[in-house]
């Protein structure tokens, strides 16, 4: 096997555990993901607004 998929299979089996261990956490933490992007999202459609009005 090569290395990339070993470190796939150990991210994954993380991903897993801590889900099943930590359920709280790992949903505060996509939260916090989706926000961010969110945030990101709407930060650059007012750029973009504020450039073609501009």
């Amino acid at each position: 096997m090569n290395a990339k998929k070993i470190i796939t299979y150990v991210v994954v089996a993380f991903v897993i555990f801590y889900l099943f261990t930590q359920p709280t956490a790992a949903a505060a933490a996509v939260k916090g993901l989706f926000d961010g992007v969110s945030t990101g999202a709407e930060r650059l459609s007012s750029f973009f607004t504020t450039l073609v009005s501009g």
